[in-house]
């Protein structure tokens, strides 16, 4: 299908670009420090122990700022992280598959802090499998060149647009890096110093694939990372998903051994290192300010921490709507917070299996969709539509040896879910009154494992040995996100990277650094997040 334009606004300025794009540049951080003072005086709070608030407590941390971080939970993390079932039998990925960590900014920052040299990152075979009813094919990791002459052996027809198409998201992606690294851009020169991030900052990806592909289907192959972004084509940024695309298919997509959580407590005990402390099992309650500046945090039980800052890791909504008192903020900055929506959220079923897999499977991530196209595709998650959902398939045991005990593997089952086909447990659900719930849990879990048995693991529903799932609700529970969201607000165009809401909030010394915030959701999404928050608040105390 060819993919309808959509209106909106019209030209994102350059000064707005201005406030978002720079790199950390140590000599600045090193004057503003220089004249910050006892750094004593500088108590910072974070709410929230995700790898945004983690990342930019690492970077306080470090300069001797003194952080204490807040976590509702028992460990740190958010979504990165893992758990275990049958007495430690196996450990289940909670999120991750693949991330981009090499030669971009989450590898910098990761360098940065020193934790890159401590993590073991181990590139997946594939960026992906997609099968489609007519269609199955395997994206290669790191080799745009290959990419193309793939997709031009099945759309010969379509070479020269998949080429520039193929070109112009791996550029937009050189155009982020390099901007990043270099830190200063001119405001005139832009256009020419950035022009493919120029045109596609007012674009949406199905204007940016309608531009060079004509064939319905190429186009629905070139839309199939949709997902991981939360929308469809019609609705995401063509340059949020071109700077994430092209990056992949440039440098390569990496697992974190052993799990997620090896990142999550590498950041945890940086911040223990030097001198900061992890809160958990404690959930804020409330923002202090006076003055239009923060004061501390009150904690459920009634206990206040002083602070000179507050770094949200929570999520936006609550933080500025149920958390601040409502008289400290502009009705003009809480307005537009009224057109953001929650993300998409998740059902994902965990499988540990009573034999081996490794070998008999190629391959460790499978893209299963539904043929429909990925506006189609949208609207079934919106409904919940389990039958008809596209849906992903991670088998572990293929990224490395030893990822499970002998004899066994470990399998995820992945799938986007609307909230509105589990708002309605939801009162029970927080009640304690789970029966219903459960019922239907139970049946999109039994979905799932079929679907994945008839198109990624033959014979699967025979070698279950544990399952687990979890549904919007669980997500809720363990991050308290609104609607269980995975991406923060919804990565729409007035609310997606360069224009996404500010890290700086109108109240003195209060930030954001999660997913709800610049530039959105992602694991290297947020640990940038992380350290843009922390250069504005050096900026903003020693500026």
């Amino acid at each position: 299908m060819i993919y309808k334009k959509l209106s909106r606004r019209s030209f994102i300025t350059m000064s707005a670009l201005s406030t978002v794009f720079f790199a950390l540049d140590w000599k600045k951080i090193s004057a503003y420090a220089a004249s910050m003072g006892p750094k004593k005086d500088y108590p910072t709070v974070i709410i929230g122990a995700g790898l945004g608030g983690l990342c930019c407590g690492a970077y306080l941390a470090k300069q001797n700022i003194p952080v204490t971080v807040v976590e509702q939970y028992s460990s740190p993390g958010g979504y990165a992280t893992a758990f275990d079932r049958a007495g430690g039998k196996f450990t289940f990925e909670v999120s991750l598959h693949g991330m981009a960590a090499r030669n971009n900014a989450a590898a910098r920052i990761l360098t940065d802090l020193g934790i890159l040299e401590r993590l073991e990152l181990v590139q997946l075979p594939e960026i992906y499998r997609l099968d489609t009813p007519d269609l199955k094919i395997t994206i290669p990791q790191g080799d745009p060149e290959a990419y193309i002459r793939l997709l031009t052996k099945h759309f010969p027809a379509e070479e020269g647009g998949i080429r520039d198409f193929v070109h112009e998201v791996v550029g937009i992606a050189e155009e982020a890096d390099r901007l990043y690294r270099k830190g200063k851009f001119s405001k005139v020169l832009f256009a020419v110093q950035y022009p493919k991030m120029f045109k596609a900052h007012n674009k949406t990806l199905a204007e940016l694939i309608n531009k060079h592909i004509k064939d319905p289907a190429l186009q629905t192959i070139l839309a199939s990372l949709w997902d991981f972004h939360g929308l469809p084509p019609s609705k995401v940024s063509a340059l949020y998903y071109g700077v994430a695309t092209g990056d992949s298919l440039k440098n390569g997509t990496y697992y974190i051994k052993l799990r997620s959580r090896d990142l999550s407590y590498g950041l945890t005990k940086l911040i223990e290192s030097f001198g900061g402390q992890i809160i958990y099992e404690t959930l804020v309650e409330k923002i202090l300010v006076k003055n239009g500046a923060v004061e501390g945090v009150v904690l459920r039980g009634g206990k206040a921490l002083p602070a000179r800052a507050v770094v949200s890791n929570a999520n936006a909504l609550t933080t500025l709507k149920e958390m601040v008192p409502q008289e400290a903020m502009p009705p003009d900055y809480l307005k537009p917070l009224a057109g953001y929506r929650p993300s998409l959220s998740t059902f994902i079923v965990w499988l540990g299996l009573s034999k081996e897999v490794k070998g008999k499977i190629d391959g460790s991530g499978f893209q299963i969709a539904s043929g429909r196209g990925p506006e189609a595709d949208y609207q079934s998650c919106l409904k919940g539509e389990v039958e008809k959902i596209p849906f992903r398939v991670s088998v572990y045991d293929n990224i490395f040896d030893g990822y499970s005990k002998l004899g066994t593997s470990t399998l995820r089952i992945f799938c986007l879910t609307g909230y509105g086909p589990w708002r309605q447990f939801e009162t029970d659900y927080r009640a304690g009154r789970k029966n219903a719930y459960h019922r239907e849990k139970a049946r999109w879990t039994n979905i799932l494992i079929r679907r994945a048995e008839e198109k990624v693991v033959p014979g699967l529903s025979s070698i279950v040995d544990v399952k687990e799932a979890a549904t919007p609700l669980t997500n809720w529970r363990f991050t308290q996100n609104v609607e269980g969201a995975i991406y923060g607000f919804e990565q729409s165009m007035d609310n997606a990277y360069i224009d996404r809401i500010d890290n700086r909030t109108p109240i003195k010394g209060l930030y954001l650094a999660s997913a709800w915030s610049y530039p959105g959701g992602g694991f290297s999404s947020v640990l940038l997040g992380g350290q843009m928050t922390f250069r504005k608040m050096m900026a903003d105390w020693g500026g």
